[in-house]
């Protein structure tokens, strides 16, 4: 018992403890334990150290199969401490599908928070459902703005919603471009703040991005980066209030489902990832240029797989941030492609029925936990000394 406490009074020694608790579920049941302990776990440097060590993990991905309920298909194995998470995670949306015949579409997933369109005979609803606190409902959001100007075309927009981080909460802007009558684009962008949609930046483009093109737009260190014409990507600078193009790198150009964009955590710029044939490539624009960061070839990935390609074409579907995983279709099928690992594994097989393209939306490992204060009451910590000294005597 003397050797324990003298461990576990001792800061440092505690620190370097719990930096090795792995998961983020035991850091919230470690915060639970005292004031103490939850000053360690809280405390900001702690969890940038944590991070760096154990990065968010990929629970499993929401698929729109059809016009109904997405299913969430995990990604297996994952360790047990894992398993209410991704218990939630699989049932978490049947708490709200009360009228099977309601069409629910996933647009996007960030943090734990999943952003849905739902439309019945009353009209479109988009609402923010949580996976970790599923019955407190979900967060319908106000309806988005429709900017008036006699300079407009009507029924020429592009529209997106992408998710902002404001301090520790998630808050979403609206990206909406219109063409103007001289064959401009105007970009209107609005953040939510309050249950309120409000201006936050209005600029004009020479080029207007691809028709599909604004579905595969990332937000990355206050910049919106949009592929644009055949190989360009408008970038719109949310700080400077301004906005400049990119070009793709020498000699390549946009094509069907072969690129998407992947944010930067670190202000670096914006990742690009290009498939050609069974050949990955990974760039990052660092602000100034184009670097090549890694080339993945993946025909003996496949073989590993006893996977014939035959005339299927290889696909992108989804891709994770810093250009950690990128989901690809070939065929019916759709592969989990560990960029770090070099790994890649079958995750998914269309069903009869499935939409041609079952877009898919990765689930990640919320990060940073919500911690909530312990009651540090003699009692129960008279509690914790005995689970130590049982511990102890074991």
């Amino acid at each position: 018992m003397a050797a324990v406490s003298k461990v576990l009074e001792d800061d440092d020694l505690l620190t370097e403890i719990l930096l090795r608790t792995v998961f983020t579920t035991t850091l919230l049941n470690s915060a639970l334990v005292c004031t103490r302990w939850l000053a360690h776990v809280s405390d900001r440097a702690f969890l940038h150290r944590f991070r760096e060590i154990h990065p968010p993990r990929l629970l499993g991905f929401y698929i729109n199969k059809g016009e109904h309920t997405p299913n969430f298909i995990p990604i297996l194995p994952q360790p047990r401490e894992l398993t209410a998470v991704i218990q939630r995670a699989t049932s978490s949306f049947g708490t709200y599908q009360r009228v099977p015949s309601v069409p629910t579409y996933i647009l996007g997933c960030w943090n734990g928070n999943v952003l849905i369109r739902q439309h019945d005979e009353i009209g479109t609803t988009f609402a923010v459902h949580k996976v970790v606190c599923p019955k407190r409902g979900m967060d319908i959001l106000p309806p988005f703005p429709r900017p008036q100007s006699q300079y407009l075309f009507d029924g020429t927009t592009y529209s997106k919603i992408l998710p902002k981080e404001e301090g520790d909460e998630l808050s979403y802007l609206y990206v909406l471009m219109h063409q103007t009558r001289d064959g401009k684009h105007r970009v209107y962008i609005y953040i939510l703040k309050h249950g309120i949609w409000r201006m936050n930046h209005s600029l004009i483009v020479q080029q207007p991005p691809r028709p599909w093109s604004v579905l595969k737009s990332v937000l990355s260190s206050n910049k919106i980066y949009v592929p644009a014409g055949w190989s360009n990507i408008i970038v719109l600078d949310l700080v400077a209030s301004s906005f400049s193009i990119i070009e793709l790198p020498e000699g390549m150009e946009y094509g069907e489902r072969n690129t998407i964009l992947s944010q930067a955590d670190d202000a670096a710029g914006v990742y690009l990832i290009v498939v050609k044939k069974f050949q990955l490539r990974i760039w990052l624009h660092n602000g100034y240029t184009w670097l090549l960061m890694d080339t993945v070839y993946l025909r003996e990935m496949f073989v590993d797989l006893s996977v014939s390609d035959g005339n299927a074409s290889l696909l992108i579907n989804q891709a994770g941030d810093n250009a950690e995983f990128v989901f690809l279709d070939m065929g019916r099928c759709t592969f989990l492609l560990d960029i770090k690992c070099r790994t890649m594994h079958k995750v998914y097989e269309k069903e009869d029925g499935d939409k041609f393209f079952c877009e898919i939306h990765p689930l990640m490992m919320i990060w940073p936990p919500v911690f909530h204060a312990p009651k540090d009451d003699p009692t129960r910590n008279a509690m914790l000394r005995l689970k130590i000294k049982d511990m102890d005597g074991h």
